[in-house]
This record gives C-alpha cells, structure tokens and sequence, in this order.
C-alpha cells in the first residue's frame, strides 16, 4: 500500500524532473538540484548567462488547495532568499552576482502536465 506522503514525493520528484528537463530545453545551465543547507532546501539552482537563478519547484494535480505558483508565502519567499544568499557565500563568489527567483509550476491534471515559468517571481 503507497502512503499519501509517498504519492506525494513521487509526484514532486517527478515534477522537479520535469522542471529540470524544461529548463535545459530553455537553455539554462542546471548547477544543482535539491541544494540542502542549514537554511532549508532549494529545488533548482541554475545560470542564465551571468545571473544565478534559484528555482522552486510546484507540481500539483488540482487547485482544491490553489495551484503551485498560488503557494508561495512572503515566508516561503524569505525563505528561499536566505537559502540563496547562504550559497553565495559557501561558494566564495569574488563578486555578488545578480540573482533572480523564480518558480516553475506543474499542473499534472491529465497525461500531459502544463509548466508554468514564473520569472523573477519575487
């Protein structure tokens, strides 16, 4: 028998493949995926020619409780901020580079999901 909690990772994992595959096609450089700090987690960080992006990654199959891009808190966003600022500094940039957050949205509602890139989403 598969758990909520399992169905649920899988699906989030399967999005975050997606998110991945979708942003290469779209000719961004993944770095790293699921970057764990003291801060918290980060689904995706890429480059986009000299700007680091930070990716979070959304994937629901409904909008009973809003869809992904609908969940990102101020806190949630904080968050993510403080995650992003943590890895400059654990990789010693010589400079500050230019950041952006963005948010990749998956609506799995059929056989094929929709993606939904949100730039500079906050």
């Amino acid at each position: 028998m598969i758990s909520v909690e399992n169905k649920r990772q899988s699906l989030g994992k399967a999005g975050e493949e997606l998110a991945a595959r979708f942003l290469t096609e779209s000719g961004l450089t993944i770095i790293t995926r699921n970057y764990r700090c003291t801060k918290g987690e980060m689904d995706i960080i890429a480059r986009e020619g000299e700007a680091l992006v930070f990716i979070e990654v959304r994937t629901r199959r409904s909008s009973y409780r809003g869809w992904g891009e609908e969940t990102i808190t101020q806190q949630k966003a904080r968050r993510l901020q403080a995650i992003a600022s943590y890895y400059v500094v654990q990789q010693r940039y010589t400079s500050w580079p230019c950041l952006r957050f963005d948010v990749i949205a998956i609506r799995w509602t059929g056989e094929n999901p929709d993606t939904i890139w949100i730039k500079a989403a906050f």
